[in-house]
C-alpha cells in the first residue's frame, strides 16, 4: 500500500486528503469498489500542516460536508500524485501495448512479412517517438507516420463507411475524425463520412461510437479498392 494525496483547486480555494494511491487511481478510472481509497477521515488544505478545511470552505465548495462526498468529487476531478515507480511502470505498460499492437497489425510493406518485437523497438527508440498516456489507437497514426520515416511499415485496416445521425454528430466527431479518409454533410445534418481504421482497433472503434450514439449509427465495411459514391 502506497500513500498519497490528491488535490483540487476549487473556487480559489485548495484542498487536500491523504488517499491509498493504488485505490484512488482504479477509482478514478471508473471502479466503484475502490471508494474505501481514503486513509484519512479528514479534508485539508495543507496535509503535510494538519491544516484541515473550515466547514465553510467545504460547504461552499462542494455544497456538503459529508467527507466521503467530497472524498470522490477530489478524486474523481482533481490530481492523485503519483510515485515515480508508478508513472514508470505506467510508461512502460503503453510501451508494451503499442509494441503489442504494431507486432499484430503491422507488416514489411516489401516482403508481406510481420515486423518483429525487436525491429519495432528499435524503430521507435531511432524515430525518437514519444509514447502518450493516450489509448494506443488514438495514437497510433501518428507512431505510424513517425515510424515510417525509419522502416517500411503497413497497418493492415479496415475502410468503412458511417453515416452518424446529425443528433450524435457533435460527440461522435472526434472519434470518427482520426481516422478520416473523406466526409459528406448530408442535407439533414447527418455525417456520412469514409475511414480506415486498424484492423486491431476496430471493435474498440465501433464500441466507442455505439456507446456516444446510442448504436442508432450506419455503417458499411468496404472492400479493397472499392469506391464511395
Amino acid at each position: 500500500m502506497s500513500q498519497t494525496i490528491a488535490r483540487i483547486k476549487q473556487k480559489g480555494k485548495h484542498f487536500e486528503i491523504i488517499v491509498d494511491m493504488d485505490k484512488a487511481l482504479r477509482f478514478k478510472k471508473g471502479d466503484d469498489s475502490s471508494k474505501d481509497f481514503l486513509e484519512a477521515e479528514v479534508i485539508f488544505t495543507d496535509s503535510k500542516k494538519g491544516m484541515k478545511a473550515s466547514e465553510s470552505d467545504l460547504n461552499d465548495s462542494f455544497g456538503t460536508l459529508e467527507i466521503q462526498e467530497i472524498a470522490e468529487k477530489i478524486t474523481k476531478s482533481g490530481e492523485i500524485l503519483t510515485t515515480q515507480e508508478h508513472r514508470d511502470e505506467e510508461k512502460e505498460k503503453k510501451f508494451r501495448q503499442v509494441v503489442d499492437f504494431l507486432m499484430n497489425n503491422s507488416s514489411d510493406p516489401k516482403t508481406g512479412m510481420p515486423l518483429t518485437e525487436s525491429r519495432i523497438k528499435s524503430a521507435i527508440e531511432e524515430a525518437g517517438i514519444s509514447i502518450k498516456k493516450v489509448p494506443v489507437e488514438n495514437q497510433i497514426n501518428e507512431i505510424i507516420s513517425e515510424l515510417s520515416r525509419v522502416i517500411p511499415i503497413r497497418i493492415e485496416t479496415k475502410k468503412v463507411k458511417i453515416t452518424v445521425p446529425a443528433i450524435h454528430t457533435g460527440r461522435a466527431y472526434e472519434v470518427v475524425n482520426q481516422y478520416k479518409e473523406k466526409e459528406n454533410w448530408l442535407s439533414n445534418g447527418d455525417l456520412e463520412i469514409v475511414v480506415n481504421v486498424p484492423s486491431g482497433a476496430i471493435m474498440n472503434f465501433y464500441d466507442k461510437l455505439n456507446s456516444l450514439t446510442h448504436g442508432s449509427i450506419i455503417t458499411e465495411e468496404m472492400k479493397d479498392g472499392e469506391k464511395d459514391d
